[in-house]
């Protein structure tokens, strides 16, 4: 047994597959994830095992270079989009946790650098770990015990966070379930129904203008005609007792259909030709950045866009839904407008769901190599470099917005993309939780504690501070709120406890908005941590 223990590879896949094994048990619907991975590794330190050289380093550039791609395409158009409130709120808090720890760690005789790993771990941020690490060593300062409070401080602030976005809204007396009846996925699920026209005053307009007027949320495809449901044409206007085709999510399908009319009984019994609709990518410039309305589908190309797939996620747009790079749109449309479409689109078949090699080698490359210089400010002046965890970051950002850079596309499918990124997350977590292990039991007796004190307090303080200001400041809903906190703190688990409460779509894009200027603002104040040590 000693000659395998022996082995770093074996042990190396001993500790991903313990410490996923650990990540996946759930008390009350929360559990650690791959953060298991980093509780088994820290074990694994504490009895000197040892694995494969580089692996922290590799792992670290793989997922922060996955996590920029995810986000990239969004993070600059946020900048200047209408979300300014909830850049300015994912500010706020990040900076009250910061200024916390800064604040605890002095009062209470903590070493910053310590403070590093409590301050990521409250905010449940691994690429600020991967940052601080990174600054430590350059500086010759110990990163053992940043993962340890990495450690101590991660299960408060995962469970500390879904906590108060589950209790918050039962304390005030507030429902975000709108009442409904239905379950949360049945009540998401997007669906396709037959609608029988009969409103009179709808008659005699075509059903894009419809929409318009009436603010729908479903998308109208489809029309029938001589006992075919054919696409939606330009000219199409609607009669008496036409049947359409509406998609959209379930129960708000329920409310625009009575608009028109009625949902069809039986549904329908109308033939759906082939090749009238389909999946493509947008990948030319000329088509990002503009809403739905200003695109003119219908009108410019006879095509009618029903669904939208972004980060993996399917919604149904509106006029106001603009288009950005890699949404995968499904249009429905005569085989010749889907041909037309097709080319302005810039789709390529191939880039949904192929990876590409060269660009992912690419961009880690340029990343590695940007996180390697040195920026001065002058003679006499240290300077400081983005180092493994920053480069890669940046590079991704910049990738993902502009789409491409040479023959380095900024696009990965999503699969392979989760795939990369839970694997650099799984690889750096192992190389942390080792070092981290290494003093483990002396840190734990000598600081334990107070260190976990200190996790709780920066988790938590900076949550009811960015709620003050949300709601008496920038007078935000309670869903955006919520969705914001979660974004600010980079968690997941906790956009997940949200909207299993609502249907609402406001806390999702607040998190998609307030998390990547969080993820940037952790990473660099996780450093300055380090640099004021």
């Amino acid at each position: 047994m000693d000659t395998v223990l022996s082995n770093p590879a074996f042990v190396l896949f001993c500790i991903l597959f313990s410490g996923l094994a650990l990540g996946n048990i759930s008390i009350k619907g929360i559990s650690f994830g791959s953060a298991g991975v980093l509780f088994v590794a820290m074990v694994a330190g504490h009895y000197k095992l040892t694995i494969p050289a580089g692996v922290s380093e590799l792992g670290t550039a793989l997922f922060v270079y996955c996590v920029g791609l995810g986000v990239g395409n969004r993070f600059f158009s946020s900048l200047k989009s209408q979300g300014k409130n909830l850049l300015i709120l994912a500010s706020v808090i990040v900076f009250a946790g910061w200024l916390t720890t800064w604040g605890m760690c002095r009062l209470m005789g903590i070493d910053l650098v310590i403070g590093a790993g409590l301050f990521a771990g409250a905010c449940t941020s691994t690429p600020a770990l991967a940052a601080a690490l990174d600054a430590a060593k350059a500086a010759g300062l110990n990163e053992s015990v940043i993962n340890i409070g990495y450690g101590l401080a991660y299960p408060f602030g995962v469970v500390g966070i879904v906590l108060f976005v589950q209790l918050l809204p039962r304390i005030l007396n507030k429902d975000l379930s709108k009442g409904e009846a239905k379950g949360k996925d049945e009540a998401h699920a997007i669906i396709a129904r037959s609608v029988v026209c009969t409103n009179p005053e709808m008659m005699g307009k075509h059903p894009e203008d419809i929409a318009k007027l009436s603010h729908m949320n479903c998308r109208i495809t489809r029309l029938l005609r001589d006992g075919v449901l054919r696409p939606l044409q330009p000219s199409d206007i609607l009669q008496l007792q036409d049947e359409v085709l509406m998609v959209g999510e379930r129960q708000q399908l329920e409310h625009d259909a009575a608009l028109l009319g009625h949902v069809a009984e039986g549904g329908t019994k109308a033939l759906i030709c082939q090749d009238e609709d389909a999946e493509l990518i947008v990948l030319a410039p000329g088509m990002t950045n503009k809403t739905l309305r200003e695109l003119d589908t219908m009108g410019h190309y006879g095509i009618t866009i029903s669904r939208i797939t972004r980060l993996g996620n399917t919604f149904i747009p509106t006029g106001d839904t603009e288009i950005i790079r890699n949404d995968v749109l499904r249009v429905v449309g005569t085989p010749d407008a889907i041909a037309v479409f097709k080319k302005e689109c810039g789709h390529r078949s191939t880039a949904i769901n192929t990876a590409d090699m060269l660009s992912l080698m690419g961009g880690l490359t340029l990343g590695i190599l940007l996180g390697c210089v040195n920026f001065s400010f002058g003679e006499g002046s240290k300077g400081f470099s983005l180092g493994m965890a920053g480069g890669p970051l940046v590079v991704a950002l910049i990738l993902g917005h502009f789409g491409k850079i040479g023959p380095i596309a900024g696009y990965m499918p999503r699969a392979t993309r989760v795939l990369v990124m839970d694997l650099g997350l799984m690889l750096f977590l192992a190389g942390a939780g080792i070092k981290g292990g290494e003093k483990l039991v002396a840190t734990l007796s000598e600081q334990g504690f107070s260190m976990f004190f200190i996790g709780a307090v920066i988790t938590m303080l900076p949550l009811f501070i960015g709620y003050v200001v949300a709601r008496c400041v920038l007078r935000m809903g309670l869903g955006e709120t919520l969705g914001c906190i979660c974004g600010s703190q980079t968690s997941t688990p906790a956009l997940g406890a949200i909207t299993a409460q609502t249907e609402s779509q406001a806390p999702v894009i607040a998190y998609s908005t307030a998390y990547p200027i969080a993820l940037i603002l952790m990473t660099v104040l996780a450093q300055l941590l380090i640099e004021m040590a």
